[in-house]
This record gives C-alpha cells, structure tokens and sequence, in this order.
C-alpha cells in the first residue's frame, strides 16, 4: 500500500461542485476504497471524562493524564500513542489554568501539527489543511460573531512560544472545522463522541443516493504484539459497483427526508445547492409522503391536519425524552398512530419517525411485543425507501431484530438480523465491533430457531426458565439524537 491507500483513487475538478474524488480502478460492495487515519480530533466537551481521547472507545475505567489532569485513556498504550499530540495541549491546558471547548481544542490540535510537519501535504494526505473548503464568505451574522469569539478564546489558550499564525489562517481552520468537522463515534456505533478532521474524506462530494460509506473505525490496541494493532481511523467503503473514472460519493445527511427538505438542510450546513439525480427527480418523495388509497382516500385538508399534528406531536416527544419520562412519550406516540393510521401510507416519513421512537422506547421499557410490531412496520417502510445497502438500515434491521428476539419472536427476530448482518458486511466490513456482535445475535438466535422447530413447547419452557433466572438485557436508554449528520456542526 503507497501513501496510505490513497492509489486507488485521484482528485479532480469535478463540474459545478469544485473537487471531487474519483476511482482509479473497479471496487465491489464492501471494498475498501481507502482507509484514513485522523489529521486531529477531540473528544465532545460532555464526555472528556468517559471517552478515551485516542481511540474514541467509551470506557467504564480511563487512565487520567497525571499533568493535565484532563485527558483519559483506556491504558498506557494508548496514553503513549497520545503523547505525541497531547505533549503540546498538556502544557497549554496547565499554562491556561481551564480547558477550552472542543472546537478550540481542534483548532489548537491542527495548528500545533502543522508547526511539527509544516503546511504542506502530510503523509497519506492528497490535499493540504490550507487547500480544504473553510466556507467562511458564506457565514450569517450569527455564524460570524461565533467564529470570532472563537478566533478571541483561541488566541488566549494558544501558547506565546508556540509558532503564531495569522488571523486570517486561524479564521480558516474554525472555517474548515466548521463545515469538514466528521463525526466520531463509540466503538458500537450507537453513540457520537467527538469529531476530527480528513483531509481526504473531505474532498468526496454529496450525493443522496451514494456508491460509497463512511465508518469510523476505533482500531485496536488489544493485542498483546504491537504489530497487530490499528489505528483509529474512517473508511470509506463502496455500497454498489464502482467502475474507473466514477466519482466518489457519500450522503452528508440522512435520506429520510424529501428532496426539498434534504436541500433545505444541505444548504444551511454545507453551503451547497444540492443537484443529485434523487433531488432533481423527486425520486421517491411520492413513497415518503404517502396517504392511504382506495375509497377511504383522505382529503388534503385531513392529509395536512394529520402532519401537523404529528410535528406538533414529534416536538412533544422530544420534551419529554430530554426530561427521560418515557411513559410520557409512549402515550403520545400512540395518540399519534392512532391519527396518523387511518390517513397516512405505511412509507409516509411522520409515521415512520412515531414508529421508531415507539419501538425504540418500548424496547427499553421491557414491553417487547409492542414493540415489535412497530419495529415490523418500520422496517418495511424503510425497506421501501432506503438504498438496499445504507447503514441506517443495518442499524434498525438489528434493533428490529433483536426487539423481536427479545419478545420471543425466534422466526423473525432471527431474520432480521441475518437481513441486518447482510448490510453490516458491507457497511462496515466483518471485523467492526457492531459486525461481531451481530454475528454472535445471528448463531444464537439461529440455535434457538432449530430449537424452536423442533419442539416449540420445550423451546418457550427453557426461554421461561431462562427469564427467571437470569434479567433480560436491557436495552440502552433512546437517546434524543436523530441520525447523526456525516459532517459534525456546532449547534
């Protein structure tokens, strides 16, 4: 491998949307198209203390720095591959006597990298961080009074030994964190963590029905030979059959929204008029907006009634999750259904949203059945929409999945995620985290599938024994985030 993978591919001009990345040879579904290790990264201000600030893996027991005082680690491997990184921020944070916000952080990061190597192309890197897109023009007054706040408390945390850099630069590097800021994630994918700048993933374009995929991979440094450990990093990986001369795309955000929407929001985070053949087209908001048909066929004024109701409802929710009264948001969600099943299709997107906090909410409140006939709609509405390979996906086939296993639903509960194993392969490959756990789901659920076939008496006597022996599992509290973003933007 030359220059960290990066032979199988090459930037071009790419018409009406600046750069872009382009294959140089064929890749398949589930190749990895390049692998690339952060230029900087940082952890979220919120989780400084329960994320170890090298391999982003979230962890019952860190190791404190014993100087700053700030940083964690998970052990002394990945204290000693800190240092280099961390030897710079260490003192500033000391000299400072506070630690700044992880934006500064980043900044600081990026600035003290470039003093060590200059600014010119890092190894692995096909562009440099003076090259990158910092957007700063297109910033609104609200956006520029933050960057220069930014700019202000950078300059009082930057160390006066340390090489000084001009304003301007300094603008643009809070410019590129900005608008290039990729979203890091704990090592089961459930939860963001941090965020952290590639110099080559920034220069894949958008498109809102992608060939390619971005996984943050936390690496491993758990095996006793450090030969065999790797590093945290992003792949990039192909979702369809990519042929030579074929730019390279990802979904900067997620498909489940209309065109008009998804413009919507890639303009406000991106700066860009989106022009993909699913937002010209309109492809598939037919399904996304779907009402019933036949001789019940609502009115529009009922259509529009129901979708506000429903966003007025999603705003509810959303209250009394933050407020973690659960009991609260399943009250409204069937309130909701109960609206939106008689005029609403089963793809419409404000069903599906109700569907999957339900599932997800009923899950973790132990009412499975429930749950999973939610969870079974759901996915069939998503099926529908969803590219046949999107990490989304995946991820809901698997709660779905394991949902239904929980409720003592073997048949389908092991379908789904053997469904979700599928996509996890290609999407994130058989050696991340959430790929091995499902493997583990998908030989277990499918040994108590053949024991469920062949006597399903004794299979519910043992599941029964099973449960009074041993708590079920419970499942993680729903978090109030919707689908992460690709790219991290400060709220």
């Amino acid at each position: 491998m030359t220059k960290g993978g990066m032979e199988s591919v090459e930037v071009f001009p790419a018409e009406g949307k600046g750069r872009g990345l382009r294959a140089l040879k064929e890749f398949l579904p589930g190749d990895v198209i390049f692998a690339e290790p952060a230029y900087a990264a940082v952890v979220f201000d919120s989780l400084t203390h329960i994320v170890c600030h090298t391999c982003f893996k979230r962890q019952e027991r860190l190791h404190r720095c014993g100087q700053c005082k700030f940083a964690y680690y998970c052990d002394r491997t990945c204290q000693r591959a800190a240092w280099l990184d961390h030897k710079s921020e260490c003192s500033a944070i000391k000299r400072h006597g506070k630690v700044p916000t992880e934006n500064i952080r980043l900044a600081a990061r990026i600035l003290w990298r470039m003093e060590r190597e200059g600014s010119g192309l890092a190894e692995g890197c096909l562009v440099s961080i003076d090259e990158l897109q910092n957007h700063v023009d297109s910033f609104g007054e609200e956006e520029k009074k933050e960057l220069h706040a930014d700019v202000e408390s950078f300059l009082e945390y930057w160390p006066p030994q340390s090489q000084q850099f001009g304003m301007q630069f300094i603008s643009h590097v809070f410019g590129v964190i900005n608008c290039n800021g990729f979203t890091l994630s704990d090592q089961r994918g459930l939860q963001a963590v941090g965020v952290g700048i590639f110099p080559n993933l920034c220069q894949t374009n958008h498109d809102c029905w992608p060939n390619c995929t971005v996984i943050f991979n936390n690496g491993n440094h758990e095996a006793v030979r450090s030969m065999f450990h790797t590093q945290m990093r992003i792949e990039l990986r192909a979702l369809s059959k990519i042929s030579p001369g074929d730019e390279l795309t990802v979904a900067y955000v997620d498909f489940l929204n209309v065109s008009e929407e998804r413009r919507k929001q890639l303009k406000k985070q991106y700066y860009f008029d989106c022009t993909c053949e699913h937002c010209k087209k309109h492809i598939k908001d037919d399904l996304m907006l779907a009402v019933k048909e036949g001789e019940n066929k609502p009115s529009a004024e009922t259509v529009k009634e129901v979708i506000q109701f429903s966003k007025d409802t999603l705003e509810k929710i959303n209250k009394a999750r933050l407020e973690g009264v659960y009991h609260e948001v399943v009250r409204l969600c069937r309130e909701c259904l109960k609206k939106q099943e008689p005029v609403l299709g089963e793809t419409n997107i404000y069903l599906l949203r109700i569907l999957s906090i339900a599932s997800e909410v009923l899950s973790y409140l132990q009412m499975f059945e429930e749950a999973a006939g939610y969870a079974k709609r759901m996915v069939d509405g998503y099926l529908k929409i969803y590219h046949p390979n999107n990490a989304q996906l995946g991820m809901a086939l698997m709660r779905a999945g394991v949902t239904h296993w929980h409720a003592g639903l073997i048949e389908a509960g092991h379908g789904l995620i053997c469904k979700a194993y599928a996509i996890l392969l290609v999407t994130h490959g058989p050696s991340h985290p959430i790929t091995k756990d499902l493997e583990v789901m998908r030989v277990q659920t499918e040994m108590e599938l053949r024991m469920f076939q062949q006597n399903e008496f004794m299979y519910y006597k043992m599941r029964e024994a099973a449960l009074k022996n041993q708590k079920i599992q419970v499942m993680p509290e729903p978090s109030n985030e919707t689908s992460p973003s690709l790219f991290h933007k400060k709220e």
